[in-house]
């Protein structure tokens, strides 16, 4: 009992390193989601035949197939033929970024339907343009209205991110793993892994909804 507690004590330090590499790629997957999912769901709801198509691709493509394919496909390959050479952790948040736009257009564009259709005719009626009724008008709604769906998606970026290990990124389960795999800890070390895993889900989630509080519009009703 000595043993393992020395051991984890000893880890705790190491371990907490890597996850601060764990939030760095999922929030900055989050954010890469972000700027890819809008336009896609707008493109998936505005845009013209070929608009959708090729939106459409996207999102069956990145949704279709497993992280771990698309890491390997990615890092191994894609950024290789390319002549990209990206180190494991910006590799990760990139595909695992990617991703995420495919899914968080899905979370945008059913904000933005669930949206009456009268705003946009109202806006043309005003003289304005559809791209601008949709800047100023439906998105700012839609992305309100999407904070819960981002929430779900953040727990869902930060279980994912732990495949990152497999490209030697030095985040949480890969520290993990180098620690018990030399200790031979491995039950207590991977359930301090998961517990600090819930740690940051339960800390990610309950920012979102704080944001959620105050960008709400009073006395808005959806």
């Amino acid at each position: 009992m000595n043993e393992t507690l020395t051991v984890l004590l000893d880890a705790l330090p190491f371990v907490i390193e890597g996850a601060a590499v764990t939030v760095t790629a999922v929030l900055g997957a989050m954010f890469l989601g972000l700027f890819i999912g809008v336009p896609l769901a707008v493109g998936q709801v505005y845009g013209g035949r070929a608009v959708r198509f090729i939106c459409d691709t996207y999102v069956w493509f990145f949704r279709g197939v497993p992280i771990l394919v698309l890491l390997f496909l990615f890092y191994f390959g894609l950024f290789n033929l390319i002549g990209l050479n990206l180190g494991a952790v910006a590799a990760a948040t990139i595909v695992l970024g990617m991703t995420s736009g495919a899914y968080q257009s899905q979370i945008f564009r059913g904000s933005i339907l669930s949206l009456s259709k009268g705003q946009l005719k109202a806006a043309r009626a005003l003289g304005m343009s559809d791209s601008m009724a949709i800047r100023v008008i439906i998105l700012p709604q839609a992305l309100r209205l999407s904070i819960p769906g981002w929430s779900n998606e953040y727990s869902i970026i930060l279980k994912d991110s732990a495949l990152a290990f497999v490209l030697g990124a030095s985040e949480i389960m890969a520290r993990t793993h180098f620690v018990a795999s030399r200790t031979y800890q491995h039950l207590p070390l991977y359930v301090s892994a998961a517990v600090l895993y819930f740690l940051l889900t339960w800390a990610g989630v309950a920012a979102l909804r704080v944001l959620e509080k105050r960008v709400r519009i009073k006395g808005y009703v959806h």
